[in-house]
């Protein structure tokens, strides 16, 4: 059997993987080929051994979705894993504080990924996902990772075309600069319809002695929020946070 030049085992079937997204959770064989690349009977030969091996389940309808296996498997990442179980607690009570949607996500190069969220029955619909990613110069989560990441992470996101999803996101980067300063300041981020047009958000760090490892929000309706009162409910969640991961002695971060 020859080996297709130029791609390795591995990155085939990363690829496989990566052709999955919210929008396209199944595909079929003939899809995946062409989002990958790949020929088809390659296609067919690495989507067995990942069904095989649980990454992938085939449905009645033919197509491949992603398994259950991954899962268990991401699972485990010692980042999100004694993080969340840390943090949950907290994100409970805050959310039966206010019934809104609580938020909880680590910066992962220069995007953000969402670790955990509980969803408010009559809150706001969000775009957010555990496990999903986003950009980190919208959302008040991500404003609170950027404000406290190396100068050289802020540096490429500031340089870097800066999307815009309202008309109020900020995507000027000296004004980001200084909402990035603002953040440090005050001790928490408010991004008000930076996303969406009817949502607004408060965040704040999580802390470690290292520095700021992880950031909690309330994602609340903007025609009902009062960020100056909830800002203190969202900083006391994130030192609680912040004392049960250095009290503990789990791979936290």
């Amino acid at each position: 059997m020859r080996a297709e030049p130029g791609r390795s085992v591995t990155s085939k079937v990363l690829a496989l993987l990566d052709a999955f997204s919210p929008a396209t959770p199944a595909l079929t064989l003939s899809e995946l080929a062409r989002r990958t690349g790949m020929p088809l009977p390659t296609v067919y030969r690495r989507a067995a051994e990942l069904v095989a091996w649980g990454a992938l389940e085939r449905g009645d309808d033919g197509r491949y979705r992603i398994g259950l296996r991954l899962w268990e498997v991401g699972s485990l990442a010692p980042r999100g894993l004694g993080l969340r179980e840390l943090a949950l607690p907290v994100m409970e009570d805050l959310y039966e504080v206010t019934h809104e949607n609580v938020q909880l996500a680590v910066r992962q190069d220069l995007e953000l990924v969402f670790i955990e969220r509980i969803a408010g029955r009559h809150a706001v619909p969000v775009l957010t996902r555990v496990g999903g990613r986003f950009a980190l110069h919208a959302t008040g989560v991500g404003l609170v990772l950027l404000a406290h990441a190396p100068a050289e992470v802020q540096e490429q996101v500031l340089a870097a075309p800066l999307e815009r999803y309202t008309e109020l996101t900020i995507t000027d980067p000296k004004r980001l600069r200084r909402c990035l300063a603002e953040v440090r300041r005050a001790g928490y981020a408010v991004s008000d319809r930076q996303v969406t047009m009817d949502a607004l958000s408060v965040a704040a760090p999580i802390r470690v002695p290292e520095g700021v490892v992880a950031a909690i929000s309330l994602v609340v309706a903007h025609d009902r929020a009062d960020p100056v009162a909830l800002a203190p409910l969202v900083q006391a969640a994130g030192r609680v946070v912040s004392r049960a991961l250095n009290n503990s002695t789990r791979p936290a971060v």
